[in-house]
């Protein structure tokens, strides 16, 4: 199938904008490429150290026999359920490497926030910039330079933008992301949340939420709900840095060990076949597998943005993959995936956007059927590379095991029209993200979960300096009308950008009533909210003296998914006059002390907009 015009045409100028930095990335990967081999350019001293830890026939493979050395950075802890399964995976990867005559050493870990647990409270502010602090400790655990190739081990929100931010940074080095898979499922994510608009009513109490939280977050594995975390796994096996169909496979089953046992095979150049068999070419020094920087180029990021709006994916990504793609050279911006998200067709219903969870959306087809439909309709490319010799196609296919040994089969019709849906019969036929535009700044909003009926709203204005302001104006009665929340100093300069996922409820109580209810917000929604109309990421942000600084009680606000509107319906003259508001002492004094906080200050102070990236290194 020919590639779709437009995907064509802003993938064109993709290339274009990018090829100054895009060229001086590929001069850097080169560079490093060719010099001498890791551990021949080493030191004695320097290679003495490397080794000092490692089993002797470890080291005399790496000395003498000049083996390959795999790199694993590891993201594990059990603070995080969907962490907890990494715990054994090192030992995984080192057995199968020595299998295969290579070696393999935990380089270094990186932190893990659960934004879970820090949901809601002050924790929460260190969450968005976590991430550049994973990318910067994937960095210092590869700047010990004696590796051939690497492993990611990691899952959820910032993690895995983190670990390929850094990964991109050495960009010579072949690597495989490996996840860890879902946890079963548990209380449908609706009646979870059901459950959650009643206690904010105050009609169950703390012991019922408390049950019911308890229900669905229940066991090792990723929460089920499509919110970033998952999203992460579907960008990866789009642009081909999984072993194929490894996104949604549960914890604790044979066939999830055998796909990391298979990611190292693969990052060594010796994957499983068709025929059940991996490849051994004994005296190969070095991995076949493509240089990741090689991997992410504009194609593969053009694809991650097609399956994220294919998808209804999580609006962080908006951030995150522009981030991703210029640690690569690559230059995209939310014009981009505005305009592709005007083709690419809805294709799946996973919760906030539908009822079902990811285990569902992987029995109904998953990752492999979503892929498989892009690629045939021509809205993704299929020329590229991956980290495996079959390319995409690959990853059009489903993991099972015969024995002890991985087969790949077809992943067929969808199993499930009510999840997964064929390009010709699309559960829309533009897809789930919008960019917003107006006199309030650049925005984006997630429509792929708003009732059609809720594409449009226009209401008064109430403007809150916090999410605890407007919990307060709700549990007061005070919010119950048509109502825009303007919830601003939410950015990343102000307070770094915390998601704000405990406003869902009492909006959801709100809309449930019949009000006509938005959020406008300089802030982030997980990437689980759904329902509610919500405006965020809005650019430049009120402490950088973005447009929600002027916004007054009672000011009509428009927010237009369809039409891309998003405006404060206030005469021109006077809103131009309008002085803007600074942001209050007291919070800028308080977002500077206790959890953590004050480490993070230059972060906050360097901090770019969230249309480019929220980068906080440049």
């Amino acid at each position: 199938m020919a590639l779709h015009s437009t995907v064509a045409n802003i993938t064109a100028r993709i290339l274009e904008r990018s090829r100054p930095t895009r060229t001086a990335y590929l001069a850097q990967l080169h560079a490093a490429a060719t010099r001498a081999r890791s551990t021949d350019r080493m030191g004695c001293a320097n290679l003495a150290h490397a080794v000092a830890g490692m089993p002797l026939d470890d080291r005399f493979k790496v000395v003498t026999e000049r083996a390959p050395n795999v790199a694993i950075i590891t993201a594990y802890n059990d603070m995080l359920s969907a962490h907890t399964p990494l715990k054994n995976y090192p030992d995984l990867i080192k057995d199968e490497a020595r299998r295969h005559g290579a070696t393999a050493q935990v380089a270094g870990g990186v932190p893990a926030m659960c934004d879970g647990v820090t949901q809601g409270t002050s924790g929460m502010e260190l969450s968005l910039f976590s991430r550049d602090v994973i990318a910067m400790a994937t960095a210092v655990a590869l700047s010990h330079d004696m590796f051939d190739a690497a492993l990611m081990l990691g899952v959820c929100d910032k993690i895995v933008p983190g670990l390929l931010i850094g990964a991109l940074h050495f960009g010579h080095l072949p690597t495989v992301f490996v996840p860890a898979g879902p946890m079963p499922s548990g209380l449908p994510n609706k009646e979870k949340a059901r459950v959650r608009e009643l206690a904010a009513q105050g009609l169950v109490g703390r012991e019922a939420l408390l049950d019911a939280e308890l229900k669905s977050y229940h066991s090792p594995g990723t929460c089920t709900f499509y919110g970033t975390a998952n999203s992460n796994q579907l960008l990866l096996e789009a642009m081909g840095l999984h072993v194929p169909g490894t996104a949604f496979v549960n914890p604790g089953a044979g066939l999830r060990d055998e796909l990391t046992r298979e990611a190292a095979r693969t990052v060594l150049g010796r994957q499983t076949q068709a025929g059940g068999s991996a490849v051994r070419d004994g005296t190969s020094v070095g991995p076949k597998c493509a240089p990741i920087g090689l991997i992410v180029d504009e194609r593969a990021i053009v694809n991650a943005m097609v399956a994220l709006l294919a998808t209804g994916g999580s609006t962080n990504h908006l951030i995150h993959w522009v981030a991703v793609a210029h640690s690569a050279g690559i230059v995209i911006d939310w014009n981009d995936f505005s305009d592709l998200s005007d083709v690419v067709p809805t294709l799946s219903h996973v919760y906030p956007n539908g009822s079902a969870d990811v285990n569902e959306f992987q029995a109904a087809g998953g990752t492999g059927f979503i892929i498989r439909e892009l690629l045939d309709a021509g809205f993704m490319h299929d020329d590229v590379l991956t980290v495996r010799q079959g390319g995409l196609r690959e990853y059009t296919r489903e993991p099972s095991l015969a024995g002890a040994s991985i087969t790949w089969h077809d992943t067929g019709a969808s199993r499930d029209e009510s999840i997964v849906r064929p390009v010709t019969q699309p559960f829309s036929a533009t897809g789930g993200l919008k960019l917003l535009e107006g006199n309030l700044g650049r925005s984006v909003i997630k429509v792929s979960a708003i009732p059609d009926d809720r594409h449009v709203i226009e209401a008064p204005a109430r403007v809150f300096d916090s999410q605890e302001a407007l919990h307060a104006a709700f549990n007061a009665g005070e919010l119950d009308r048509d109502v825009i929340c303007v919830v601003r100093w939410q950015g990343p300069q102000a307070n770094g950008m915390p998601e704000l996922h405990k406003l869902s409820p009492p909006l959801a109580v709100l809309q449930g009533k019949g009000f006509r209810v938005a959020l406008v917000t300089d802030g982030r929604m997980s990437g689980a909210s759904g329902k509610v109309p919500a405006a965020i990421h809005v650019s430049p942000e009120a402490a950088a003296g973005g447009p929600l600084a002027k916004v007054r009680d009672g000011d009509r606000v428009r927010v237009d998914a369809i039409t891309g509107q998003l405006q404060a319906l206030v005469p021109e003259a006077e809103w131009a006059a309008r002085q803007a508001d600074t942001l209050p002492t007291e919070l800028r004094e308080g977002n500077r002390i206790g959890m953590g906080r004050p480490l993070f200050t230059g972060m906050r102070r360097s901090s770019l907009t969230a249309e480019q990236g929220a980068l906080s290194w440049m």
